[in-house]
């Protein structure tokens, strides 16, 4: 079973995306609230993939990436964002995402980015 670090400051986009991700075979390794929370619990639980929100206090998404990216460059993180972050959706991309998904999105579209990524598509 594939572990997924779950990365949002809003609480209720976790538990939204953690349902999806259970109900469809994957386990939830751990959630953080903003891109330094992320690479401390990707270091500690060494996930397969991350869903990682782009605007957080503190450090950002894209931070977080750098920083997670900068301890292990064959991280598999997928970017959430909102429809109108598409200059920082661009910037994550360059950055070296491996996806992202849109703001409001379908259940599928979060599980058929992650088994893309995981190369069980």
């Amino acid at each position: 079973m594939k572990r997924v670090l779950v990365v949002d400051d809003a609480c209720v986009v976790r538990m939204i995306i953690k349902g999806v991700l259970e109900s469809n075979g994957f386990q939830i390794a751990g959630e953080a609230k903003n891109g330094r929370e992320a690479l401390s619990k990707y270091m500690e639980l060494k996930p397969d993939a991350v869903t990682m929100d782009i605007i957080m206090p503190e450090a950002d998404g894209i931070q977080g990436l750098k920083d997670i990216l900068g301890f292990d460059k064959h991280a598999k993180v997928i970017m959430v964002s909102a429809i109108d972050q598409r200059e920082s959706l661009m910037e994550a991309i360059r950055a070296g995402a491996s996806d992202y998904i849109v703001k409001p999105f379908e259940d599928e579209r979060i599980v058929t980015a992650l088994k893309r990524v995981l190369g069980e598509s």
